[in-house]
């Protein structure tokens, strides 16, 4: 046991001082995931420095029976794999709002939510486009099905400039 611990402190000190390749100033585009039926969000990405970000997503469905939005907001540390692959961890929370109407019975609320983020990108050298999937688990209260915990699992395609 004192093998593995050792083994996993020895490896997560080789992964944050490996240092990240420059990443795009910005980046604009899509992800599509399916955490509490939203499918698609809007998705933007700001440069703080090399190897910081922070992305917000703005979410929706709507369906004969929800309409909803969610708005997240995230940190982001990313670190280099090899020439144009990133992989990326982050924490943030976010806000939404919902309506039901499912066989005349009606309900409308806010939620809010915490959010952390990992996952793996690819930015291609010779056409700016960054490819991305990753996993967000969220924690929060009031959404519209009373699950307050769920996994997004997301597939990004963005536009960097």
């Amino acid at each position: 046991m004192k093998k593995i611990i050792l083994s996993a402190i020895m490896l997560l000190g080789l992964v944050f001082t490996t240092q990240a390749q420059d990443i795009s100033k910005n980046a604009l585009g899509l992800r599509l995931g399916g955490n509490h039926g939203f499918g698609g969000e809007i998705s933007y990405q700001r440069a703080l420095n090399d190897n910081h970000r922070i992305e917000a997503d703005l979410g929706w469905r709507n369906n004969d029976n929800v309409d909803a939005f969610k708005l997240t907001g995230l940190y982001q540390w990313v670190w280099n794999i090899d020439q144009g692959f990133n992989w990326y961890a982050g924490v943030g929370g976010g806000i939404g709002s919902w309506s039901h109407d499912y066989n005349g019975y009606r309900d409308n609320g806010t939620f809010v939510f915490a959010a952390g983020d990992i996952g793996i990108e690819y930015g291609f050298k010779d056409v700016p486009i960054l490819l991305s999937l990753d996993a967000r688990p969220e924690i929060g209260s009031g959404y519209y099905n009373y699950d307050d915990f769920g996994i997004d699992i997301g597939l990004g395609i963005k536009f960097k400039f």
